[in-house]
């Protein structure tokens, strides 16, 4: 890059000097529009279960999270991302309940638009919080993924997801040509607008920790890792590849798992396939932050705001977080 000025002619320090003029030459905003909200549901009434390792973050029973939704539409987020808790008692080796019609999730997603038809509701497809043994998918003797008999159970699960009301389905589980299957799927079952958000690049992350703890699959999973079907956290030009492959595939838009790790990978989807791009702040960020803040090392809003901004200079659309709630109560206050 060059210029044809330079100092004492060019000072870049001029326009860094007042509030007004740093504000009017941003490069990147970041505005309530921008976030989306991960909520934990349990069965029962009236019950919250506090999350040790998610400081703020609660499990909520349908409910509380109907209330709680109110309050986000309130506040201008525009959508939220649902999660299950489901109890042991009922998982299966075949994830069963996962496409259970009166399931905790399709139940939850009713409740939702019922009483919020506006906001935007994401379930996930994937079967981990399902499964007897904490893998997305169905496993062989040997504890290997399937992948084809995995897909069409995430099939099973993204129409449950769509007749209940869900404005976009979002396939986590990384099995091959699932969103192909789904997107045809949906388009046979009527449900032409149902979304499709595709986990397109979700790494097999030492991040995702405390997420583990709040959807009880940790216990099941007993140290056993998702290598085989995540990605490699060594690998960039794959993640073009994979995204690439679900948007050919029906995919509306593409998301990055992890987010702030991975920052140059939400950075190369979005100049590189210019297609709407998705980041996840994920558990283990949002741990970290906390800690840090709690202990008094970080100053909570200023580092948090900074460190979704990052999110939005690489590239992203969109940005999930557990921060969503307090971050759009910030913005709100900002402007008054």
């Amino acid at each position: 890059m060059t210029t044809a000025q330079s100092f004492p002619a060019r000072r870049l320090r001029r326009l860094r000097k007042h509030s007004f003029s740093r504000r009017l030459v941003a490069e990147n905003q970041l505005s309530v529009n921008d976030l989306i909200y991960p909520m934990f549901v349990i069965e029962g009434t009236n019950r919250r279960e506090t999350i040790s390792s998610m400081p703020g973050i609660e499990r909520l029973s349908l409910d509380l999270l109907v209330a709680e939704c109110i309050e986000l539409e309130a506040l201008g987020i525009p959508a939220i991302a649902l999660f299950p808790v489901t109890p042991d008692e009922i998982k299966t080796e075949m994830a069963e309940e996962a496409y259970n019609p009166e399931g905790l999730a399709q139940r939850a997603v009713m409740h939702i638009k019922e009483a919020c038809p506006h906001l935007g509701v994401i379930t996930d497809v994937a079967l981990d919080p399902f499964t007897t043994h904490g893998q997305d998918g169905i496993i062989d003797d040997e504890g290997y993924v399937l992948n084809d008999i995995t897909t069409e159970i995430l099939v099973k699960q993204a129409l449950s997801h769509a007749q209940a009301g869900a404005d976009i389905v979002a396939p986590s589980d990384m099995m091959d040509g699932r969103i192909g299957a789904i997107r045809a799927a949906l388009e046979n079952a009527g449900y032409i607008n149902t979304q499709i958000m595709a986990y397109s690049a979700k790494y097999a992350s030492s991040y995702y920790g405390p997420f583990r703890d709040a959807v009880g699959s940790a216990s099941n999973l007993k140290g056993a890792n998702k290598s085989t079907y995540q990605m490699d956290p060594a690998n960039s030009d794959e993640a073009i590849h994979e995204a690439a492959l679900d948007i050919a595939e029906g995919a509306d838009m593409v998301m990055v798992k992890p987010g702030m790790p991975y920052l140059d990978i939400v950075r190369r989807v979005k100049t590189e396939l210019q297609v709407p791009t998705f980041a996840y702040q994920v558990s283990g960020e949002y741990a970290m932050h906390k800690a840090a803040i709690d202990n008094g090392w970080l100053k909570e809003k200023e580092c948090v705001m900074e460190s979704l901004l990052c999110f939005k200079r690489a590239g992203a659309d969109g940005i999930l977080t557990y921060f969503a709630k307090q971050v759009a109560i910030w913005l709100k206050e900002d402007q008054i």
